[in-house]
């Protein structure tokens, strides 16, 4: 007789809330608790046409899916848009349900694109963003974190340069462009 392993219960019923499955320590769960994204409906209001046209992706849910690419390093909209589908805290933090259907990469990329070519309004929100995030004490500019990967090599710890280096709303929103 053949020894059968127990293989995980693909198909049985489980109640949970997507609040469960987020850890209380997560980070969107911070950035949730203190940044108040509401102001991107106002900001953007001009840009939409109330009673012409498809419904538009929500500029709320737009900006806050390019924020957690922007935050996560995630340098390509196709990629995020498979990221949010299988990540329960992307889900979470955009309110979308297990079940909803994530929007298109290109529907994220042509509204990106076409609709704020002006960037005036999408650094606007990204600005209004990182004032939040400063006023609650999230960031405060003066430490920088890296991933990196240790290596070792032959050179003179005595000797190295100090560069400030910018990183911006554009400098991510052109490699989102370069990848498409």
């Amino acid at each position: 007789m053949m020894l059968k392993r127990a293989g995980p219960e693909q198909t049985a019923l489980e109640i949970v809330t997507l609040d469960q499955l987020v850890p209380v320590d997560h980070l969107l769960r911070k950035i949730d608790g203190v940044i108040d994204f509401s102001f991107i409906h106002d900001l953007t209001a001009p840009l939409y046409c109330a009673d012409n046209g498809r419904p538009p992706l929500d500029p709320t849910l737009m900006f806050k899916a390019l924020f957690i690419g922007y935050l996560f390093g995630v340098r390509s909209e196709r990629q995020l848009v498979r990221e949010i589908e299988v990540n329960v805290a992307y889900r979470w933090f955009l309110r979308l349900k297990l079940t909803d259907k994530v929007f298109d990469a290109s529907t994220l990329s042509q509204n990106r694109r076409r609709r704020y070519q002006d960037e005036t309004i999408a650094q606007a929100i990204f600005d209004r963003i990182v004032e939040q995030a400063i006023g609650a004490g999230l960031v405060d500019g003066t430490v920088l974190y890296t991933d990196s990967t240790h290596l070792k090599a032959n050179a003179n710890k005595g000797k190295y340069d100090l560069a400030m280096v910018a990183k911006s709303r554009a400098d991510y929103w052109g490699e989102l462009d370069r990848a498409i």
